[in-house]
């Protein structure tokens, strides 16, 4: 793989952002609380990724991304493809091969610190989930979150992990400084189904108790019922069952879409409907034919009729605040935004990297 046989100097143009660099490969780590896991851990030499064919004026033109690849091993995880870039497959690697940018929060302390740098919305969880399990053992968030907060720059974050909730104090301190929204993607009411699909993510239980312990902190939360499984949890009795637990949590609205499949995630979620779900194949072949990606209009237009009339059954009429060019949710400011609370800015300063804490961060102080 393109670990192996570094130069220092070398570049790799087809490397992911910020791994452009394969000098960066510090170690590979097993640990038996991680079985079957392996972490490669790199020094990134960039933090900020600029999202491709957007203007910079629009929100959410930048993303960051502490992780490549992913323990929820989601088996329609649209990122599955960009691990090939580091010549992993898009299968099990995608799900076992977890690349760590160890000093990510170091390199974004002096980014945002740039005299350029125009503090632009920045999302997290586009690509791979920023509170999978690896950020237990890592805990990256922290100083990226301080980061971000001390140099006035609004963020969102979408994500699986209920591992999120150790960081409410945190975000708070940051909420009181520059806007922030979060959204918690919950997919699926059924729990041997959910286990089949994304067996290594938290249960569908524990991530509505997250929404709600963001939500009784005060905090902005929407949640993604992304993706909608034709035939399998498109039933009324499933998407009423979603909305009434998603409303009981407090959340501010619901997003949904149907499924959909890009080249290394339908092969290998096709693989998993071969096995579970065989009868499935021919229907969800003539859903998306060849290399078609998204569900045809009519059945979007389908859902989109039944999802309707439960939305205001259970209160959720208010759509989300998406961003078109990134799908993310928009950053709010809350309540006070601008006066400080000293204890918030001690909590961040605690957690900002050693660089912004020398003084790359006036801001914070």
């Amino acid at each position: 793989m393109r670990w192996s046989g570094q130069a220092i100097s070398a570049e790799a143009s087809a490397a992911l952002p910020g791994l452009g660099s394969v000098r960066g490969l510090v170690q590979s780590v097993q640990t038996p609380e991680f079985a079957g896991i392996t972490f490669h851990e790199v020094l990134a030499k960039s933090a900020l990724n600029q999202v491709p064919g957007t203007s910079s004026a629009l929100p959410f033109s930048w993303t960051i991304n502490p992780y490549r690849g992913c323990s929820h091993a989601c088996v329609m995880c649209f990122a599955r493809q960009t691990h090939t870039y580091l010549d992993f497959d898009a299968g099990r690697d995608f799900d076992s091969e977890i690349v760590v940018k160890v000093n990510v929060a170091e390199v974004l302390a002096k980014e945002l610190a740039r005299p350029s740098w125009q503090r632009h919305p920045v999302a997290l969880g586009t690509n791979t989930d920023p509170y999978q399990r690896a950020e237990g053992r890592y805990r990256l968030m922290p100083g990226i979150i301080a980061a971000l907060a001390a140099s006035g720059t609004p963020f969102s974050i979408l994500t699986k992990g209920t591992l999120l909730r150790r960081d409410i104090p945190l975000f708070q301190a940051a909420a009181e400084r520059v806007p922030v929204e979060f959204a918690m993607t919950i997919d699926i009411f059924d729990g041997p189904l959910r286990e089949s699909v994304e067996p290594g993510a938290p249960t569908t239980e524990a991530r509505l108790a997250t929404v709600k312990a963001l939500r009784d902190a005060g905090l902005p939360c929407s949640v993604f019922l992304m993706p909608v499984f034709p035939h399998l949890t498109d039933s009324v009795d499933h998407l009423d069952r979603a909305f009434a637990a998603i409303a009981e949590t407090g959340a501010e609205s619901v997003a949904y879409s149907a499924l959909h499949l890009r080249t290394g995630a339908r092969e290998w979620f096709f693989a998993w409907l071969a096995r579970e779900h065989p009868e499935l194949l021919e229907r969800y072949a003539a859903l998306y034919p060849g290399r078609q990606a998204y569900a045809p209009a009519g059945y979007r237009k389908w859902l989109a009729e039944r999802v309707r009339p439960l939305l205001r059954k259970h209160g959720l009429e208010r759509p989300p605040r998406i961003d078109p060019g990134t799908g993310t949710p928009l950053p709010r400011v809350l309540g006070r935004l601008g006066q400080r609370a000293g204890g918030g800015d001690r909590m961040l300063a605690n957690e900002l990297p050693a660089a912004a804490a020398a003084g790359l961060q006036p801001t914070l102080f």
